[in-house]
């Protein structure tokens, strides 16, 4: 089989019986379509031309060409998972990666916001979000833009958008703004989640009496996480005086339907959007460093070993495959540990 219809096959693997993610498939293609370029120059286009030693070169011209260490790792991981299908399901092909090993990548310790920075966030977005909803109902005394009764009654909500007309006013998608970033950051916080999951959330998916919410993670794997008062608070108000005002904006299709985020034309708030928002809510945060949702995610996480949490639980919680995925976060609660001692023991 040529190495071209292997990795189509793989990647169709991948979605259907696998259910990786979009985001995690395209890294495999990217990974795996690099390799087959590498192996064409030396000659190698069919499955059966691989070895061992074209993949080590491969990495090798990889770290010469300044791949991270990480990069190579994430290589190393996708080869030795591609080999090992191959070997599964053609005859007689050989898992020929199942040797290769790849530099161990850095280890970096996550940026964790402290618990003062975490509650000042929250109580800004909570009193934005509630001027916001004041200004709105002080200014806009219905919910459509000031236009002729002929324009309102012949025109369709998709005919209106087409006609760039803003069925919701400003004032009033502002608001709705306010209210739906308070309710992403607080559920964010409380339910450790990762953007995919977030955009992928259906109002179904929220019980408020358990105060849980249903999560489909990586490999499509369902979890149920708790959330506690505040969150849900702020995504009651979310969809009590926020949601419908996107909804209508202008024209929602089927998905957005149940959609427990959306964006401002109507949309299901995607991943893009859910990082460059979160991104812009915490960048006046001082120092430190870039900071996006999985900043929050980190945050939850070690907030909740420095609280007694259990590590299982907290692996449980994330949705981690591995406990050593996990194990990360009690370095940086041990780090901010030794830290509070420096500071605060007199003889430290």
């Amino acid at each position: 089989m040529t190495l071209e219809r292997a990795i189509i096959n793989f990647v169709a693997h991948l979605v259907t019986e696998r259910g990786f993610g979009s985001n995690t498939v395209r890294s495999y293609r990217s990974d795996l379509n690099q390799l087959a370029d590498f192996a064409a120059t030396q000659g190698a286009v069919n499955t059966r031309e691989l070895t061992l030693e074209l993949l080590r070169d491969w990495l090798w011209h990889g770290a010469q060409t300044g791949a991270a260490k990480s990069t190579l790792a994430r290589r190393s991981a996708t080869v030795r998972g591609f080999t090992a299908w191959l070997a599964r399901t053609e005859t007689g092909a050989a898992d020929v990666a199942s040797r290769l090993r790849a530099p161990k990548p850095a280890s970096h310790l996550p940026t964790v916001l402290t618990r003062p920075q975490i509650d000042g966030i929250l109580t800004r977005l909570s009193s934005e979000a509630t001027s916001a909803t004041k200004a709105s109902r002080a200014r806009d005394g219905s919910a459509t833009r000031e236009v002729s009764a002929t324009q309102m009654m012949s025109a369709t909500p998709q005919a209106s958008a087409a006609q760039g007309v803003s069925v919701t006013p400003a004032t009033m998608v502002a608001a709705a703004e306010a209210l739906r970033d308070l309710a992403l950051v607080e559920l964010l916080y409380a339910s450790a989640l990762r953007v995919s999951e977030a955009s992928g959330l259906n109002i179904g998916d929220v019980d408020f009496d358990r105060l849980t919410v249903r999560v489909r993670g990586k490999g499509n794997k369902e979890r149920v996480v708790p959330f506690g008062i505040p969150a849900r608070r702020a995504v009651e108000s979310w969809l009590a005086d926020g949601r419908e005002k996107l909804l209508s904006n202008p024209a929602p299709n089927q998905a957005a339907e149940t959609a427990l985020f959306l964006g401002i034309r109507g949309g299901r708030l995607g991943p893009r959007s859910i990082y460059a928002t979160i991104s812009r809510l915490l960048a006046d945060l001082p120092g430190t460093g870039a900071v996006g949702p999985h900043t929050l995610r980190h945050t939850a996480a070690t907030h909740l070993l420095d609280g007694g949490a259990d590590l299982r639980g907290v692996q449980e919680l994330l949705g981690h495959a591995s406990l050593g995925t996990t194990q990360i976060y009690t370095h940086v609660s041990t780090e901010r540990l030794a830290e509070s001692y420096r500071l605060a023991h007199p003889r430290a």
